[in-house]
């Protein structure tokens, strides 16, 4: 199976994922099994994936690596992560697009989702069975490095138990948003997205604001309205309930619009249903902050700087942006040294 088999096989995956819809039983049989996993926010995801899954768009991403055919496929494990719709499955298409052997451990909170996308693979083109392996953690004996994703908690295990092997892993991680108080209703429409999508449980959903002294928080709280609905999710409600009470009981200061706590708080990551925000007297103060956090952040939000995401991108992430930053397909060239 060749580079050109391969990127043939995914295009021809994003036309699958192109003609899902919301009585697709792969959707439906995912929420059940998951009941984060809305079929709203799963057709986002496989949408999302089926704009990038084209012949172009992939050849573009790996096109200045200049991928050979390995003479010796690496086993590479993959433990993936499960708190959004397909997280995973950038490490897998890595993985798998280079030649390699993708050893595949799913998460349990989306393994309806991987199975589905590998058995596609599988229908696609046979040849890819001798490049996919499903493991459990007890079979996970052979393999020549890994990728794995998990809570700061699980990255000490991963750290220990993977010493010996070459090895990309990720901790947990947060966004933040960078406001400066002329943002357009369009700017603050978008920056929802950033928050809500995903119910803001991924790490590229912005958890915290960084705002001047002064701000006005009135038209984000119009903007987000939007959204309102999503205090109709009965996990989100028990959180947002919970947090609610919470701060009340503490007699913590905070502004609730009714299906969102928005809280000032040194603290960058925020629990569900909670966005912090924090002060800033200047424009060096907040470049300082991002320095000091600048291993514990995904990515950040606003148009204070070029190189950061416009309002609304945050869940949208070309090929080439890496979780945590770290370079997928070049770790996995590595491999063939």
């Amino acid at each position: 199976m060749n580079y050109s088999q391969r990127v043939d096989a995914f295009s021809k995956l994003g036309d699958i994922f192109r003609s899902l819809n919301s009585e697709s039983p792969v959707l439906q049989q995912a929420y059940l099994y998951n009941n984060w996993f809305t079929i709203d926010m799963q057709l986002k995801s496989f949408g999302a994936w089926a704009d990038l899954l084209t012949q172009e768009k992939l050849n573009e991403w790996t096109a200045s690596y200049v991928l050979s055919e390995p003479t010796n496929p690496k086993k590479v494990a993959i433990i993936m992560a499960g708190n959004i719709p397909l997280v995973g499955f950038h490490d897998l298409l890595s993985v798998l697009i280079s030649g390699n052997i993708a050893l595949v451990k799913p998460s349990s909170d989306d393994s309806v989702l991987i199975k589905w996308v590998i058995a596609q693979l599988l229908e696609i083109n046979t040849s890819f069975s001798k490049y996919i392996q499903m493991v459990e953690d007890h079979s996970l004996k052979v393999f020549d490095a890994v990728i794995a994703t998990g809570s700061n908690n699980s990255n000490r295990y991963f750290e220990y138990y993977f010493r010996n092997k070459p090895s990309l892993l990720r901790r947990t991680r947060n966004s933040v948003a960078v406001l400066s108080g002329n943002e357009t209703a369009e700017d603050l429409d978008k920056l929802a997205d950033d928050v809500f999508l995903y119910f803001g449980m991924g790490c590229r959903n912005v958890s915290k604001l960084l705002v001047p002294k002064g701000y006005n928080l009135e038209p984000m709280f119009l903007a987000f309205e939007r959204y309102k609905d999503i205090i109709n999710h009965n996990k989100y409600a028990n959180n947002y309930t919970y947090h609610k009470a919470l701060f009340l009981m503490n007699q913590d200061p905070h502004l609730d619009n009714g299906f969102l706590i928005v809280k000032q708080d040194d603290a960058l990551a925020s629990p569900l249903s909670v966005l912090m925000f924090q002060i800033f007297e200047s424009e060096a103060d907040i470049h300082s902050f991002l320095e000091l956090h600048k291993d514990h952040i995904q990515c950040t939000v606003g148009k204070l700087t070029d190189s950061m995401i416009p309002f609304g991108k945050s869940q949208d992430p070309g090929l080439s942006d890496y979780a945590d930053g770290v370079d997928t397909l070049q770790f996995l060239k590595e491999l063939e040294a």
